[in-house]
């Protein structure tokens, strides 16, 4: 925590932060006494700007899917939590199948096309889910109608996918170790884009962030993958992860858990709120999510709860939404904290951001504000005015 510093800002870039003295000359010099500067708030786990359903009930694996082709950039959610400070989430699927589909990492550049919201930076991941939601426990009788429908056929579904693509990318070497050009008489292996983003996983190429509450199912997992020599980059979710924190931090898995959500079905009855406090007591890089539009506008008071339920210190707090989120995603080398050379990515706050009666005055992503709550009134009359004339229009 730094009291009465300044930094500096060109080109989208932290350039030094500390005392600037004297001050640069020919800058925007943005006065914030009294006031808080923290990184942009980052949401491991959202849905927020997703055109269409983010769930498929009746295929078991959707990994050649990709939610980057379905990114809204027209949603009030960008605007809503830029308003909360945040400035990257996680776009992932929903949780109906054991391996969904391919994520992605987007800066909340409201007003950009759908491209450009991307954040080209960010590895590739996956979103995978066990539990309730993959065996259709909930979906009714109707509704049951794939497999797996037991816990075992999903750890017995992902062994099947991730050895069909050990094969597949074996077949792909042996056709480049005997020329590659079809005329050694080995025939180009037919393309298969699910299996394409499995073996990426194999590779090493593709994160895993898995959907996961119970603490035997999370288990499982760590042991299967293990086994093909791959790493959970996190489990989402993760209520049970405190039974399991010395196992969990052995493997190398992100916790991004929920603050203090049960008690909404059956397999989340043993949640508590000091989750995350006790799985960062044990090594493990904690994260606070969303999984909700609503929520992510106040993700800096979730960060809050882990010094109530766990008494973790206010910058360790702050980390569970800023640093750590930027670390499972493999990020932080450009976001996540307030450091020379990252983007600067930034959120100015009336009090400290873990204090309950704070509100986010200014947010900022490259360098560039994207939300500023002094102009909000104008930008609602702007948008009254907009809807009306649109309507008298179509009236004509």
């Amino acid at each position: 925590i730094l009291t009465n510093a300044s930094w500096l800002i060109s080109n989208g870039r932290i350039l030094s932060v500390g005392d600037l003295t004297p001050e640069p000359t020919n800058a925007l010099v943005l006065d914030a006494t009294g006031e808080s500067v923290t990184p942009g708030i980052i949401d491991c786990h959202s849905h927020t700007a997703i055109l269409g359903a983010i769930n498929e009930d009746t295929l078991p694996s959707t990994a050649m899917v990709r939610i980057r082709d379905v990114v809204n950039s027209e949603t009030e959610n960008l605007y809503e939590q830029l308003a909360g400070g945040v400035t990257i989430v996680n776009l992932l699927h929903g949780s109906a199948n054991p391996i969904g589909g391919q994520n992605a990492v987007i800066k909340l550049r409201d007003g950009d096309s759908p491209e450009d919201l991307i954040f080209s930076n960010a590895p590739a991941g996956i979103k995978f889910a066990l539990g309730e939601n993959v065996k259709q426990s909930n979906s009714g009788d109707k509704a049951v109608n794939r497999f797996p429908q037991t816990r075992m056929g999903v750890r017995t579904f992902y062994e099947n996918r991730f050895t069909a693509a050990q094969q597949y990318l074996q077949s792909w070497d042996d056709f480049r170790k005997n020329g590659g050009n079809g005329q050694s008489g080995t025939l180009e292996p037919r393309r298969d884009l699910e299996l394409e983003a499995i073996g990426e996983i194999l590779q090493g190429k593709r994160l895993i962030h898995c959907h996961a509450y119970r603490q035997d199912e999370m288990l499982m997992l760590m042991r299967t993958m293990e086994n093909f020599g791959v790493k959970i980059a996190t489990f989402q979710h993760v209520l049970e992860g405190y039974k399991i924190a010395d196992e969990l931090a052995a493997h190398g898995a992100g916790g991004s858990t929920f603050s203090d959500w049960w008690a909404y079905k059956f397999e989340v009855y043993d949640a508590i709120p000091y989750n995350g406090s006790l799985m960062r007591d044990h090594g493990i890089v904690v994260s606070f999510n969303s999984d909700s539009s609503d929520l992510a506008r106040r993700l800096y008071l979730e960060a809050a709860k882990a010094v109530k339920y766990g008494g973790t210190p206010q910058p360790e707090a702050l980390k569970f939404v800023t640093l750590n989120p930027a670390k499972q995603l493999h990020i932080d080398q450009w976001v996540g904290s307030l450091e020379p050379g990252k983007d600067a990515d930034f959120a100015l706050w009336s009090k400290s951001p873990l204090d309950s009666g704070t509100v986010c005055l200014q947010t900022w992503i490259d360098g560039k504000k994207y939300f500023d709550r002094s102009l909000n009134d104008d930008r609602v009359a702007r948008l009254k005015k907009e809807r009306a004339d649109l309507l008298t229009k179509a009236k004509q």
